[in-house]
């Protein structure tokens, strides 16, 4: 019985992504690395800072504004 090289954890890394692309092909490779991808900042917090500056009112005409364009 012949020993099974060891590999490094950066081999079997490199080897892994390269496995997942010519099994998923490159896009669907993209949209599965991009899941473990956690992002920065608090969302919520942000969605709500910058939506503070807008009024129903001022949505609508905004709305109004591109739809009659």
């Amino acid at each position: 019985m012949s020993a099974t090289p060891y590999k490094t954890e950066q081999e079997i890394q490199q080897l892994g992504l390269e496995v997942l692309q010519k099994g998923l092909g490159v896009s669907d490779f993209i949209r599965f690395i991009q899941q473990f991808n956690k992002g920065y900042g608090n969302y919520v917090e942000d969605r709500q800072e910058w939506q503070q500056q807008y009024s129903v009112n001022q949505l609508i005409d905004e709305i109004n504004s591109v739809k009659d364009s």
